[in-house]
């Protein structure tokens, strides 16, 4: 016991980073870091599995609950331990210094380079649907018995890389700024497709699925439903990495873990039940992207046309947020 207040004297010992990340720039990280392709997509699993739109909308609801107490959790780490490296520093002073150097070498040197890989990459495929020019193969490469297509993608994708951790060096307020400004737009385009939907989308004709029994089969569907839905709310468990650079963290912290991830499970139930609004059952389980076959449905009723020579409008998302997600400033802003 006499150990506990050293203990606590010692980890407050200021990190050097700015706490310049309010309330909004930290609830944008959540919400930025959790939207990515789940909600876009994996309905479209989830209704093949189960078969059943109720099961869909519990899977999601119950998902939500479950992501709700792992919430619970990180708020109150990230409050009690503000510092930066969050799951590392939890891991090094819960279990021991081992797990957290294991930890901190596996996300070193394989999830943080890996993620931010594929985010610069989804990037720039969703900038190739709006550029075509930069998919434009320019040659093709061959090592071994492995042949690969370069593109003008690879190196922007290194360079938005770059700029990303640029922007975060030199200023942790602009990086916060821009995760506001990115995070809106995410959220205003799920908005959207909600708001046009509800406009000039036509509801469908009821098409009922098989009653849902109690059994050992629904509840394997359902708990095989749930595993999409938890991946597409994963993220919420990031803001602790910038416990060290958020204003009043131990206020702040919490609220901007639970409400990010009120808000963001709000987007996706509302989102769910107007993808079976507009599409019956069957056309959801059979979609490859359903947020862009709704879209394109309520475009048909609405009079519009479509814009490729399939008939088809698609809208691909990055694999998660965008590039400024994982935000860590390494100097004063």
């Amino acid at each position: 016991m006499a150990a506990t207040p050293h203990r606590l004297e010692v980890d407050r010992v200021p990190s050097g980073l700015i706490r310049g990340l309010g309330l909004w720039p930290a609830t944008a990280i959540v919400i930025g870091d959790t939207i990515g392709t789940g909600v876009f997509l994996v309905s479209s699993d989830m209704a093949r599995v189960t078969g059943s739109v109720f099961l869909v909308l519990a899977a999601w609801l119950a998902s939500a609950l479950i992501c709700l107490f792992g919430a619970f959790c990180f708020a109150e780490l990230g409050a009690a331990i503000p510092e930066a490296g969050g799951p590392y520093v939890y891991l090094n002073r819960g279990l021991g210094r081992l797990w957290g150097f294991l930890f901190g070498w596996m996300n070193s040197c394989l999830q943080m380079p890996v993620g931010m890989a594929t985010l610069a990459a989804g990037f720039l495929r969703f900038m190739g649907f709006l550029f075509p020019i930069i998919a434009t193969p320019l040659f093709t490469g061959h090592i071994a018995s492995y042949s690969f297509v370069f593109t003008a993608a690879q190196p922007l994708a290194a360079l938005v890389i770059v700029v990303a951790v640029g922007v975060n060096y030199l200023s942790v307020r602009m990086s916060g700024t821009i995760q506001v400004v990115l995070t809106s737009l995410k959220i205003g385009t799920i908005l959207l497709i909600i708001t046009v939907g509800v406009l000039l989308g036509k509801m469908h004709a009821p098409e009922s699925g098989p009653a849902v029994s109690l059994g050992m089969g629904t509840l394997r569907t359902f708990l095989t439903a749930l595993v999409p839905a938890m991946w597409a709310y994963y993220g919420f468990n990031e803001l602790g990495y910038l416990g060290a650079e958020i204003v009043n963290p131990q206020k702040n912290i919490p609220r901007a873990i639970l409400l990010g991830l009120l808000i963001v499970a709000g987007l996706y139930i509302f989102a769910n039940i107007f993808y079976f609004h507009t599409l019956s059952l069957s056309q959801v389980s059979q979609s490859q992207h359903v947020a862009s076959d709704v879209v394109q449905t309520c475009r048909l009723s609405g009079g519009g046309g479509t814009n490729s020579s399939h008939g088809h409008l698609r809208f691909r998302r990055p694999a998660r947020s965008d590039p400024c997600r994982r935000s860590h400033s390494l100097r004063h802003g």
